[in-house]
């Protein structure tokens, strides 16, 4: 913004010289021309006097030695017959003739410049006629001192507008600058940025920049209003949690012994977990909040996790396998996040298709990405881009449609993916979450062609 107001400003500033300022130059240099002209008429008629008396060449060479011109022979003096030319002529006899036959003066082209031919009536009626010579330096004599003073003028004219223009560009180049920089900040997490309105750094903006600082401070106020209610929302809905959570942790305290008493109770356990986690979340504040490190093993989450639906899966009678899970496959998100994001892989296995549907989960790792895949035997997905939008679900009672939203979201964290298909080996539904290892991390095209998954 800031050239593109110095470059408006050359241009106007341009235009408007050259459109006084050329006129007047012309101006100067006509008046040079008829000054130049005027004074040889003056010399010619400062001889009119003599010729009027007499036309002895000696009386009229001493008038003519009289005079600047004369003496710089520039002017010469065509006397009537026999009486001849006194001084230096330039003229030729045709044009002397005609000046002396039509009775008026006019100018003719010599070499060096022009002869302004004037007649004169002397004694008998007879005519004389006075040639002054004028230069070509005459005719231009202070055109070139008076273009460059013109010159020197517009090119001032045009620094100035420059310097002005640039002046006023730096104003409102700094003020959109300050306002895109606190947006930049707002936007990384720095809630308590803000635009200044007033004093020093405001002055000189445009009244519509101030009217988007402005806009932009209540935007951001509203902002941090808004995560406050959330937070406080989150808090309080997850303390309401804590009352059936209870009974909950009474009841399996009746269960007895067995590996579906246990995973029960370690269930309870690990929501009474993730409850209190979410209420401490929300109600720290940003600068309160503890540094938590990035990063996770993806097979040893996923072996843990498998092995919690395990137990329901014997007791569902659903065969099952897990592959690919032997090795190190570390991810750059957070062990609770990749959990909770497996749970709802695996809880849609179980929640869309019948007891005794087999499944299986393959994690397959590569320097650039882990895939998880998880496929069943069941009916598949009737539209998969239905089951991928948030608050689709078609899970009955208790389903929120969350659960894929929150596992895409996890994906597209690290710039993966989540992909829907159909499972070539159980021929029922396939999920595909890819968690990129590396920012240029691309998708292994043996995994694509392995489980027959639709390219996005």
């Amino acid at each position: 913004m800031r050239w593109a107001l110095i470059k408006a400003a050359v241009a106007g500033t341009t235009m408007v010289a050259l459109a006084f300022l050329i006129p007047l130059g012309l101006m100067v240099q006509q008046t040079a021309r008829d000054r130049a002209f005027t004074a040889a008429e003056r010399q010619a008629a400062a001889l009119g006097p003599a010729l009027a008396i007499t036309t002895d060449q000696d009386a009229i060479a001493k008038a003519l030695a009289s005079t600047d011109a004369g003496a710089q022979e520039r002017i010469a003096v065509h006397l009537p017959p026999p009486a001849g030319l006194v001084g230096r002529a330039r003229a030729d006899a045709s044009a002397v003739a005609t000046a002396g036959g039509q009775g008026r003066s006019f100018t003719v082209h010599v070499p060096g410049g022009f002869a302004l031919l004037q007649p004169f009536a002397v004694e008998d009626g007879r005519v004389a006629v006075v040639e002054v010579y004028v230069a070509e330096s005459d005719l231009t004599r202070g055109v070139g001192t008076a273009w460059l003073v013109l010159s020197l003028v517009a090119l001032a004219l045009v620094a100035i507008s420059v310097l002005v223009a640039d002046r006023m560009g730096a104003r409102i180049v700094g003020s959109a600058r300050r306002l895109a920089a606190a947006a930049r900040s707002l936007g990384n997490g720095n809630l308590a940025v803000r635009v200044p309105v007033e004093g020093r750094q405001a002055d000189g903006a445009p009244d519509e920049l101030r009217e988007a600082a402005h806009a932009f401070n209540a935007m951001a106020d509203r902002v941090v209003h808004l995560l406050a209610a959330e937070r406080e929302l989150a808090a309080d809905l997850s303390h309401r949690l804590r009352t059936p959570l209870t009974v909950l942790r009474l009841n399996t305290a009746s269960l007895g012994e067995g590996d579906a008493a246990h995973a029960t109770r370690h269930a309870v356990a690990q929501l009474e977990r993730e409850v209190d986690q979410i209420i401490r979340s929300a109600r720290r504040t940003a600068d309160d909040a503890p540094a938590v490190a990035i990063g996770c093993d993806a097979a040893e989450v996923i072996r843990e996790r498998a092995g919690f639906w395990s137990a329901l899966a014997e007791d569902e009678g659903r065969r099952w396998q897990l592959a690919g899970a032997e090795g190190p496959a570390p991810v750059p998100v957070q062990r609770g996040d990749l959990a909770a994001a497996v749970d709802a892989l695996l809880g849609n296995v179980f929640r869309h298709t019948a007891m005794g549907t087999a499944f299986s989960v393959d994690v397959l790792a590569t320097e650039s990405s882990v895939i998880v895949l998880v496929g069943d035997a069941g009916p598949g997905f009737a539209d998969p881009a239905a089951a991928l939008r948030r608050g689709e679900g078609q899970g009955g009672e208790g389903s929120t449609g969350l659960g894929l939203d929150i596992v895409r979201k996890l994906a597209e964290a690290t710039g993966g993916d989540l992909a829907l298909g159909r499972s070539a080996v159980l021929g029922g539904a396939e999920l595909r979450l890819r968690l990129l290892t590396r920012p240029d991390g691309t998708s292994p095209r043996g995994a694509r062609r392995r489980r027959g998954l639709p390219g996005r």
